[in-house]
């Protein structure tokens, strides 16, 4: 349904996010903690493998401009978070198998 926005399609969006130090996407790196969509308004809060990582508003700003490519999207605020840490076991079941972890 156009105009519908949902939190699959969020994280469809962020999958194509990717952390340019390790090249894989943001949600399958696990540093995705939420998603909230209401009414076309969609609020992210995610973090970054470690809290100085250089790149950090680099990749929000490439977060928030995937989610407004959502048809339906009216806004989009993606908040960077630090708590909880990232921790390597937050890496999805899918990539952790393919890294042999």
């Amino acid at each position: 349904m156009a105009g519908k926005v949902s939190k699959e399609a969020v994280l469809n969006a962020l999958r194509t996010v990717y952390d340019p130090e390790i090249p894989f996407n943001v949600v399958d790196l696990g540093l995705v903690y939420d998603v909230k969509v209401d009414d076309g308004n969609v609020r992210v809060k995610m973090t970054m493998t470690f809290p100085g990582c250089p790149l950090a508003s680099m990749i929000v700003m490439q977060a928030e401009e995937a989610i407004k490519k959502i048809d339906g999207v009216k806004d989009v605020k993606v908040e960077l978070v630090w708590d909880p840490p990232w921790t390597p076991d937050r890496i999805s079941p899918e990539l952790r198998e393919e890294l042999g972890l």
